[in-house]
């Protein structure tokens, strides 16, 4: 276990051999009281998931790990931490292979159009919110519905101590500049590691409606502006994105 303080949240991080969902176990800790800095990773995961309820595939050797974050009077509302969580591991993954990977609305990792990595934040009980983090390190599944890869598949070794160091450092850094200065930080930087403006996306969204366009940037909001066929702009708060 390690604290580090410096006049910021101190930072613990604890390491289980297995648990069914580093998220659900800090959604129980945060509710007991757990402060914000709290890092919980996972050798192994039974019952991970990711957006809308997907599993998040074990993948033995890849990094499962969350955080808690607690949220302050004056901070940017809370779904923006979304893009928080993507640009701090894309900083990171961009340090070990600058070019890799891009992001593809809010917070997936992608190496072209196979997901690399993702991110799942779920609100608690009061002024917690929990960031959990799945990469794919030494393997990836074989998915029937979307295409995966990992760092191992890349040609890259990376220790899963070296990539979560380098990830709690980052994140903190950014949750910082989130609450100093508000989305905008943030959003320049997740626009200089997503994919170009022009992108062709498919966005699914709420009662089985689809809708087809270009990457159009963010809102302020930090919002995805999809750029439709007849040039109007659709403003996606929520849905689920493929490149």
């Amino acid at each position: 276990m390690d604290d580090v303080g410096g006049g910021r949240a101190v930072l613990t991080i604890r390491v289980v051999g297995e648990t069914g969902s580093t998220n659900a176990d800090l959604l129980a800790a945060a509710a007991a009281g757990a402060a914000e800095g709290n890092w919980l990773r996972a050798e192994r995961q039974t019952a991970g998931r990711g957006r809308q309820g997907r599993p998040w595939i074990d993948g033995a050797g890849n990094l499962f790990a969350s955080t808690i974050v607690r949220l302050r009077p004056g901070d940017p509302p809370a779904p923006s931490l979304a893009l928080v969580a993507g640009v701090a591991l894309a900083e990171v993954i961009e340090d070990i292979a600058p070019g890799l990977a891009r992001i593809k609305w809010p917070n997936d990792l992608m190496v072209g159009t196979a997901k690399l990595a993702g991110m799942l934040l779920e609100r608690g009980t009061g002024d917690a919110v929990v960031a959990g983090f799945g990469v794919n390190v030494g393997r990836h599944p074989d998915l029937p519905d979307r295409t995966t890869t990992s760092l191992a598949a890349q040609g890259l070794r990376m220790e899963l101590v070296a990539l979560l160091d380098g990830l709690t450092a980052t994140f903190a850094a950014r949750l910082s500049d989130w609450r100093a200065s508000g989305m905008a930080v943030i959003r320049q930087r997740w626009l200089a590691l997503a994919h170009p403006v022009g992108t062709p996306l498919t966005a699914r969204l709420a009662v089985g409606r689809t809708a087809q366009g270009r990457f159009d940037g963010l809102e302020p909001s930090g919002a995805l502006r999809l750029k439709l066929p007849d040039g109007a702009v659709e403003i996606i708060h929520a849905g689920d994105v493929f490149l």
